[in-house]
């Protein structure tokens, strides 16, 4: 379906994403263009505009992430902590570039992947993120059921009353009633500071290892710690995000004129997110060094139970309903993922600002992927632990094939228009798909060969690095034959363009090579995934 905003046609496929705009903490009318000169005008702007930034980096600072960071800490000290560091411009250019395509396109992640490359690789992508969104929303509801457990409440009504409350936040057919309830969640994630605060853990230590890159030794080699280190880059950096914020930006009603607001609400998410991930970091370094369960990480219960012996009760309970938070915005944001996914795909009305009657279908995978990880986890004998210790690190090897969609989407000009990406960024977004491909093929290597060698592991990162010299070095002779006239960019009409509808674009020319290229990444990210599986699988069981 088409919108008529002003005299352009739009791209927007469903008519709820027009009209004012209502935030959690303001609202913005359609018809108030003026400029914000103001401070006060600007700070309104910005209270208004907050929200899918907020949110989507809060919501991957989850289960998943308590269990990632906890083993991180309790394994290894705070000796990962420069992973953190290294991941904050990914997780800046990674996002800036799902708000330019929200903001710009109106049109979501999985219709703009299945327009511009086909049923093929528009139908993988999808299958991709409703996979591991369906694993992701399983180990939601295994934090739920620790946190509960630990605070000693019953495990059966605290998973019902848990799933009721995610459900019935998005069912109220208000979008701004929503986000005022995700919004207050992600305000709890900042529990973790007093629970950092309790421990005490020598932040001199932290500031050390947080700028000083090192790969500790610790138990079961080289392949488990790459294999962490790939969990904390899936935990921190998910696909999923990307279909999530692209939706919800569009569904916010969220244009081009507050593109500067929302880059504000996405540095306040990566902060708070990185708050949270060294906190945990930090304080479960400290509370396990010098015991029995240093190196020895068992689960988020176990970090509570470290907690509560090392800073008091109080340390432990707050860690809980950290947790319990947590997992409730990380199941928001990833079932909305999928909701908005299979409704951009399907063509159904996928808009939280329509009521239940209005948006069926989209209500009903919300609510359906809801119930099954809620009956799954309260199903007696599940591969609970299998699911927890693996979905972390399948999205980091999943997440390569996503960066690269993302990064030809946005160099596409009938898509993006004067807001594509310049040179820099395309540089920058290459190099991160290179190291997610180098990691992948480390973590690879590590299941090989479990005895693998640190010196082996450079080899390797320089043999990939020297692929990406070459690569590097085609690009730019095929763009130095191809004249400099391709590479200027017209951004005199930002403000004002709009991608126009998806039946207007002609279909976009794939080289012969860049089919190559694509199929051998999918081929290979195949069998990585196979292996991971394998080797979780062999973690689970030894243990």
């Amino acid at each position: 379906m088409t919108t008529t905003m002003g005299e352009r046609r739009s791209a927007v496929l469903d008519d709820a994403h027009v009209g004012d705009i209502r935030g959690a903490l303001g609202t913005i009318r359609l018809d108030d263009t003026g400029p914000r000169r103001r401070l006060s005008a600007k700070l309104k702007t910005l209270l208004a505009i907050i929200g899918p930034g907020l949110i989507v980096m809060v919501g991957d600072n989850d289960a998943g992430a308590f269990a990632t960071y906890g083993q991180a800490g309790q394994n290894y000290g705070t000796k990962l902590l420069w992973t953190l560091l290294l991941l904050v411009p990914v997780l800046f250019v990674n996002q800036e570039m799902v708000l330019r395509l929200g903001a710009v396109t109106g049109v979501g992640h999985a219709r703009l992947i299945l327009a511009r490359f086909g049923r093929f690789w528009g139908a993988f992508s999808v299958i991709d993120l409703l996979i591991l969104n369906a694993l992701t929303l399983v180990t939601e509801f295994v934090g739920i059921t620790m946190a509960v457990g630990y605070l000693g409440l019953p495990k059966i009504p605290a998973v019902i009353l848990a799933g009721g409350v995610i459900v019935a936040a998005a069912f109220t057919g208000s979008f701004r009633r929503f986000e005022r309830i995700a919004v207050a969640f992600c305000l709890g994630s900042l529990l973790l500071i007093p629970v950092y605060v309790l421990a005490h853990p020598a932040v001199s230590q932290m500031a050390h290892d947080l700028v000083v890159p090192s790969l500790p030794a610790g138990s079961g080699g080289m392949a488990t710690l790459m294999l962490l280190i790939i969990g904390i880059v899936g935990t921190t950096v998910a696909p999923w995000q990307l279909f999530f914020q692209q939706s919800y930006i569009i569904d916010k009603r969220i244009t081009p004129r507050f593109m500067r607001y929302e880059k504000v609400d996405l540095w306040i998410g990566i902060g708070v997110v990185m708050v949270g991930a060294a906190a945990t970091m930090g304080f479960t370094a400290v509370i396990f060094a010098g015991t029995q369960g240093f190196g020895n990480f068992t689960s988020s219960t176990g970090i509570a139970q470290g907690l509560a012996a090392y800073a008091g009760k109080a340390a432990g309970a707050l860690f809980a309903v950290a947790l319990l938070d947590a997992s409730i915005i990380g199941a928001f944001a990833v079932s909305l993922s999928s909701a908005y996914a299979i409704g951009d795909v399907f063509g159904v009305k996928h808009s939280l600002h329509r009521g239940v009657k209005q948006a069926k279908g989209f209500y009903l995978v919300y609510a359906g992927l809801i119930g099954l990880a809620a009956a799954l986890v309260l199903i007696p004998g599940s591969p609970l632990g299998l699911l927890t210790a693996g979905v972390q690190t399948l999205a980091g090897v999943l997440l390569p094939s996503a960066s690269v969609f993302l990064l030809l989407l946005c160099n596409d000009r009938q898509v993006l228009g004067p807001w594509v990406n310049g040179r820099a960024t395309n540089l920058f977004t290459s190099i991160v798909v290179g190291v997610l491909v180098t990691l992948s093929i480390i973590l690879t290597s590590a299941v090989l060969f479990p005895d693998i060698a640190a010196g082996q592991i450079v080899t390797i990162i320089q043999v990939c690095a020297g692929v990406g010299v070459l690569a590097t070095g085609y690009a730019l002779l095929r763009r130095f034959r191809g004249g400099s006239a391709a590479g200027r960019i017209d951004r005199s009409d930002q403000q004002d363009w709009r991608m126009p509808p998806l039946d207007e674009l002609t279909k976009p020319v794939m080289s012969t090579g860049r089919k190559i290229g694509m199929g051998a990444l999918r081929l290979y990210l195949a069998a990585a995934m196979i292996l991971v599986i394998i080797k979780i699988a062999q973690t689970v069981l030894g243990h």
